[in-house]
C-alpha cells in the first residue's frame, strides 16, 4: 500500500468519526488537497533534477519548509561499489563539527531495521530498538527529530535526518502520524530522484579517479557557455596534462600510474569550487570549468592546483615519487574572446598546455591569441614527444 494511499485512509477514518462538524470536514478535505497537490508539485520537482547535489539540496529544503524543521541531512552512498551510507556534505542547518563525517555501514543493524521497516523513527524509538548500538549514537550526534529511510524496490537508497522541530501555531513539536505518513510520502519520491540521478552520475563519471567523463563535460560546458554570453559572463577553462606521466608506469608498474592518476584527479577537485566541474578528459589529462570566472582567478585557481600537486608527497610502496603537472587556460569573454564552441574554447586551452610542456613543463600558459599564433600553434602539433 502505497504512502498516499495511507494518507487517504486516514482521511477516511477521520470522514468516519461522528466527532467532526460539517466545517471540519471540509477543512480536512481541503487539507487533503492541498497536500495532493503538494506532494504532485514535489515530484516534478525532484524528478525533473538529474544533478545528483543540486537534487539534494533540492530534498532538503523541501523537507525542512513541509516538516517545519530547522535542518535536514542525507547519507547516500556515494560510489556505486560503497560499503558505506555517508552524509559528507548532504546536509542543511544541522549543527554539525566541520572535521565530523558520519558514516553508517551498509551492513549494519540499523540499517537492517530501518530498511525494512519502512518506518519513520524518532531517536528515542530507535535507542529502544536498538539499546548501545554504535550506529545509533552516531546518529544522535546530529540531534535528529526523526529518521526516515528512502527505500526504492525494498532497498534503502538513503537516510533521511530531520532537525530540530518548530513549534508553529499552536501545533507543538510531536510528529502527528498524518506528518510521518506525508515524510514517507517525500521520502519515497527522493529515493526514486535519488537514484535516478545516481545512475546519471555513475554513467557519467571515470570509475578510477571519479571525475566527469570528457563528454559529460563538454555537454555542461556547451549550456555554461550559451549562459555565459547571455549574461555577459566570463566563463574558463583549464586544461592539465601531468609531467611525464610514462615513467611511473615504466619504472613502478601502471598500478603506480593508477595511484598517480587517482591522487592527482583528488587534489584537482579538492581544490575548485562546488560549482566549478573537474573531469579525466583522456589518459593522464586533465580538464576543469571555472563558471564566472576571469583570466586572473583562472591563473591563480590553476597555479594552486599546479603547486598543489608539485609540494604533496606521492607515496607508492615506501617510494616517495615527485610529481608535476603543465597547464593551460582559456577565458571565453565577450568582448575579447567571443568564441561559440565549446570545442574551440577547450582547444585554445589545450594548445596553452603545450606551449607549457615545451617551455620546461611544470608551468601554467594562458592561451594568448598572438602567443598561440607566434608558436604556431595553429598547425597540428605533435603531442607525443611532449609527454
Amino acid at each position: 500500500m502505497s504512502n498516499i494511499d495511507t494518507m487517504s485512509i486516514s482521511n477516511k477514518e477521520f470522514l468516519d468519526s461522528n466527532k467532526f462538524s460539517a466545517d471540519e470536514i471540509i477543512a480536512q478535505y481541503e487539507k487533503q488537497i492541498y497536500d495532493l497537490q503538494q506532494m504532485l508539485e514535489i515530484s516534478r520537482s525532484l524528478c525533473t533534477t538529474l544533478e545528483l547535489s543540486a537534487l539534494i539540496q533540492s530534498i532538503l529544503y523541501v523537507t525542512m519548509a513541509q516538516m517545519r524543521v530547522t535542518g535536514a541531512g542525507i547519507l547516500i552512498m556515494e560510489n556505486i561499489d560503497s560499503d558505506c551510507y555517508r552524509l559528507g556534505s548532504n546536509y542543511s542547518g544541522l549543527d554539525i563539527e566541520p572535521t565530523a563525517d558520519c558514516k553508517i555501514s551498509a551492513s549494519c543493524k540499523l540499517v537492517d531495521v530501518i530498511g525494512n521497516s519502512g518506518h519513520a523513527y524518532t531517536l528515542p524509538e530507535l535507542k529502544e530498538l536498538l539499546p548501545r548500538d554504535k550506529d545509533v549514537k552516531a546518529l544522535a550526534s546530529l540531534k535528529p527529530s526523526l529518521i526516515v529511510p528512502l527505500i526504492l524496490k525494498n532497498r534503502l537508497n538513503g537516510i533521511l535526518i530531520l532537525g530540530e522541530r518548530i513549534e508553529f501555531d499552536g501545533t507543538g513539536i510531536e510528529y502527528t502520524e498524518y506528518e510521518k505518513t506525508e515524510i514517507l510520502t517525500i521520502s519515497s519520491l527522493a529515493a526514486i530522484a535519488v537514484n535516478n540521478a545516481s545512475l546519471v552520475e555513475q554513467s557519467s563519471t571515470d570509475m578510477m579517479t571519479h571525475l566527469k567523463l570528457k563528454y559529460y563535460f563538454f555537454n555542461i560546458l556547451t549550456d555554461k557557455l550559451d549562459y555565459a554570453f547571455s549574461q555577459n559572463q566570463p566563463l574558463s577553462v583549464i586544461m592539465f596534462d601531468i609531467d611525464f606521466f610514462k615513467k611511473f608506469n615504466d619504472t613502478y608498474g601502471h598500478a603506480c600510474g593508477d595511484y598517480v592518476l587517482q591522487t592527482v584527479a583528488h587534489i584537482v577537485k579538492e581544490s575548485i569550487r562546488g560549482q566549478d566541474m573537474a573531469a579525466r578528459y583522456g589518459g593522464e589529462e586533465f580538464t576543469v570549468m571555472l563558471s564566472n570566472t576571469e583570466k586572473k582567478d583562472a591563473m591563480r585557481i590553476a597555479n594552486r592546483i599546479r603547486k598543489n600537486i608539485e609540494s604533496y608527497d606521492f607515496l607508492y610502496e615506501s617510494q616517495h615519487m615527485h610529481v608535476t603537472i603543465s597547464g593551460g587556460v582559456s577565458v571565453f569573454s565577450t568582448d575579447n574572446n567571443p568564441v561559440t564552441s565549446p570545442k574551440i574554447l577547450v582547444d585554445q586551452a589545450d594548445q596553452a598546455l603545450y606551449i607549457s610542456k615545451r617551455n620546461g613543463r611544470n608551468r601554467i600558459t594562458f592561451a594568448e591569441p598572438a602567443l598561440l599564433a607566434a608558436m604556431g600553434m595553429t598547425v597540428e602539433k605533435s603531442s607525443e614527444s611532449l609527454r
